[in-house]
């Protein structure tokens, strides 16, 4: 249950990310009620996932989860560089956050 939290987390954490994007482009009251749901949420079920996981696992997969998703995110939706160095990168991340959970 705490790592299905913790995935969730990572989700929403990438939503809040994009609509910073989002708001930052159209400037309006649904981007920026979405991004405050996104992170609240986020943040809601990382602290429920670290009752049960250890911080530091949590807090790196959590991030892990954002900062791959957000950068994905970036390259289908908003036409950033799809160079195979990032996305190597990107599934280095991911690898690490995979890792984590198999020890943990």
């Amino acid at each position: 249950m705490a790592w299905g939290s913790l995935i969730l987390a990572g989700l929403c954490e990438m939503l809040g990310v994009v609509m910073i994007n989002k708001l930052h482009k159209d400037r309006n009251w649904q981007s920026f009620v979405l991004l405050i749901l996104g992170f609240g949420a986020s943040f809601l079920f990382l602290a429920y996932a670290m009752k049960t996981l250890p911080m530091g696992t949590a807090y790196a997969v959590w991030t892990g989860i954002g900062a791959s998703g957000g950068a994905l995110l970036g390259m289908l939706w908003y036409g950033e560089s799809t160079d195979w160095k990032r996305i190597v990168f990107i599934g280095m991340v991911l690898g690490a956050a995979i890792g984590l959970k198999l020890i943990s």
